[in-house]
């Protein structure tokens, strides 16, 4: 599930495929795997290609890990400025599918998402610009979920936007009705009541 396009960017020899995705700003980076008898090796983050792949440098302060049973999901968050957060995620073990919600006003794109299945076995990672929420739903029995962000954790200042808004048309893998979620993603307000704090 994903509606990624346009390769814009390959061959390094060590180096990754990044792939823009139909909102401008999200970018989705699949590394190139180098496997033999022994086993494999890729880069899983590069700066220098990340840089250049967004236009300007980036400062990860945080790294975060989860892991979640099947049927959990998280999201859809976010924080407010000026401690909103740019992130790089990706799954490390199981599968989730990931999604990013365009929340910047006067976006050609605001409340329209991308979705991305995330697993062990296709290493990739989604690039999510500050002014987006983020979510995702885990597929596997188990799922191990990283992510950088280039802010720090500010509860003051989170946010969110429920997961069951049919108005954002995300096909999730299951109902979130029917999802194990946590009390505070229980009542995140649907995008007609939000007012969003975000710009281009």
């Amino acid at each position: 599930m994903t509606v990624a396009a346009n390769l814009i960017l390959t061959d390094n020899r060590r180096g990754m495929e990044v792939i823009k995705t139909e909102i401008d700003g999200p970018l989705i980076f699949s590394p190139k795997v180098f496997g033999d008898s022994r086993g494999y090796f890729f880069e899983s983050y590069s700066r220098r290609e990340l840089e250049a792949a967004v236009g300007h440098q980036i400062d990860w302060v945080q790294e975060n890990e989860s892991m979640s049973v099947r049927g959990v999901m998280r999201g859809l968050h976010f924080q407010r400025p000026p401690f909103a957060q740019a992130k790089l995620v990706r799954c490390v073990r199981g599968a989730v599918v990931d999604v990013a919600v365009d929340l910047r006003a006067g976006s050609p794109t605001y409340g329209r998402h991308i979705a991305v299945e995330l697993t062990e076995s296709n290493r990739r990672a989604v690039y999510i610009p500050r002014g987006f929420a983020h979510g995702f739903a885990v597929v596997s029995d188990e799922a191990v979920f990283q992510y950088k962000c280039d802010n720090y954790y500010a509860p003051e200042s989170e946010g969110g936007i429920s997961l069951g808004d049919d108005s954002l048309g995300i096909a999730w893998p299951f109902s979130p009705a029917e999802a194990i979620l946590s009390e505070k993603d229980l009542h995140h307000p649907l995008l007609r009541e939000f007012t969003t704090p975000f710009s281009l």
